[in-house]
């Protein structure tokens, strides 16, 4: 079984084409990034087409604050027309992101040779997506200026329509491609994996209550829910770490709910990471919607219970609500509070429920338990 796997820029596929290439299935890895890096997760640079000027180029506009839709579908097209000609035919499986690309072209192509050809939605569907982050917005009296571009819907939707196959990391995603009018069967739910090896937990250096999130600051993480939690809950000997960029659109919520308990942090190594989880006692992630986010995994390996939304793929962490943690509903300032609050309240059962947090993604939640899970669905796919 030969399997090329397709990327602009790097996400969880490089994790992907690492499981694939330790199983000697990997046959090309096309992505932006140049092939020194990818040197990294063990991928012969032989394998790796790099279209390193996309990547430079949109890293370029970022940094002089002018990466507009516009120019994002250009880049992602021009990457679509570099694909088309680079992915070979003699390939058996394609896997590729959803709404990466521009990919509807190839994935033809391909799948008059017989290829079989596999989407990879790491979000939401793209529509519900689009609504859930409007829908807040609007609530918020805020400027939407996350949208998606058009063409990128459009494109997206075609390719959901188009490949033989969608991977999905949690049971959030395959409910909203189900409630989006996706097909069942052609649904796949494999959950990310996390590193044990970089993420282990240390001991802790004081008796500080402390509240982690990871990520960037936001309103599609949920972020200023977090924020005015932490606001109105006051407890003494307690405070809560940021890390992670800042979004410029909370500047407003961090004004109106400063306080001292708030410490940001910035943004940190990844081989940092372990040691600010590890001084934590609760993990909480707000979010309005993901596939599935992978600090959750990263701090419960550090020993962390977990507060998550029911939209953050964490109902596939936790096996029963108190036990690694608990799932509450998004936009839910009074569910936050009651939840760290418990914790806050009884800490030898909040490190009881980090233990088993630590347990919980030890076993079926490894980066190797995914490339297993993935390889298995895959023989199945050929053997159809």
């Amino acid at each position: 079984m030969k399997v090329s796997v397709s990327v602009f820029g790097r996400f969880h596929f490089f994790d992907l084409a690492k499981q694939l290439n330790d199983k000697r299935l990997l046959f090309q890895l096309v992505t932006t990034y140049p092939k020194f890096k990818v040197r990294e997760w063990g991928v012969n640079k032989k394998i790796v087409i790099g279209i390193v000027v996309l990547e430079l180029c949109k890293r370029v506009f970022i940094k002089l604050n002018f990466y507009r839709p516009a120019i994002e579908v250009f880049l992602k097209k021009t990457y679509g027309l570099i694909s088309l000609r680079s992915v070979s035919k003699n390939t058996d499986i394609f896997i590729f992101l959803a709404g990466n690309g521009f990919n509807s072209r190839l994935i033809k192509k391909l799948q008059r040779s017989n290829v079989v050809c596999i989407a990879d939605e790491a979000s939401s569907h793209v529509l519900i997506h689009e609504k859930i982050l409007s829908d807040e917005y609007k609530e918020l009296g805020i400027k939407n200026n996350k949208k998606h571009a058009k063409e990128i819907v459009k494109e997206t939707l075609l390719e959901y329509h188009l490949a033989d196959y969608i991977t999905v990391p949690s049971s959030f995603v395959k409910r909203s491609m189900n409630e989006a009018g996706i097909n069942p069967e052609k649904i796949f739910v494999n959950p990310y994996g996390v590193d044990l090896s970089q993420f282990k937990q240390i001991p802790k250096q004081d008796n500080i209550f402390r509240v982690i999130f990871c990520g960037n600051l936001s309103i599609q993480k949920g972020s200023h829910y977090l924020l005015q939690s932490i606001y109105e809950l006051n407890l003494e000997d307690f405070e809560c770490w940021h890390i992670g960029k800042i979004s410029s659109e909370m500047e407003v919520f961090i004004k109106k709910y400063r306080t001292k308990k708030m410490k940001y942090k910035g943004v940190q190594p990844q081989s940092e990471l372990y040691k600010l989880y590890s001084q934590g006692s609760v993990f909480c992630m707000p979010s309005l919607q993901e596939g599935m986010a992978m600090v959750q995994l990263q701090a419960m390996a550090c020993g962390l219970p977990l507060i998550c939304t029911t939209n953050t793929g964490g109902d596939d962490l936790i096996t029963a609500d108190g036990k690694e943690g608990f799932v509450i509903p998004v936009k839910s300032v009074d569910s936050i509070k009651e939840k760290i609050n418990y914790l806050y309240k009884n800490r030898s059962e909040c490190r009881e429920m980090g233990l088993k947090a630590r347990q919980r993604v030890s076993k079926g939640f490894t980066w190797n338990d995914y490339g297993d899970r993935y390889t298995l669905f895959l023989e199945s796919v050929i053997n159809k």
